[in-house]
């Protein structure tokens, strides 16, 4: 009769690991697409990151000219200001 033998430990704690890894790092771009997508729609949204995390919307800002022409920045910065905003 043949007899099963468990895995070794060390294989067990590399698939455990891997998991574990791939799992933080699909949570992590999911959230990272969730708040690209809400800065990308939500005006609102992007005064309130200019007021608390301003460094997030720099980074926001920065992606979005290095990548294409767009003018966002001073689109919004033009909109606070007549609404008086800022």
């Amino acid at each position: 009769m043949l007899t099963k033998s468990p895995k070794p430990a060390y294989k067990r704690y590399i698939t455990w690991g891997l998991k574990t890894a791939l799992l933080i790092e699909g949570v992590g771009l999911g959230l990272s697409y969730a708040l690209w997508y809400k800065l990308n729609t939500e005006r609102d949204f992007r005064l309130y990151m200019y007021r608390n995390h301003n460094w997030i919307l720099e980074g926001y800002y920065g992606l979005g000219e290095a990548i294409t022409e767009n003018k966002i920045r001073d689109l919004d910065q033009a909109v606070w200001k007549n609404e008086g905003k800022i």
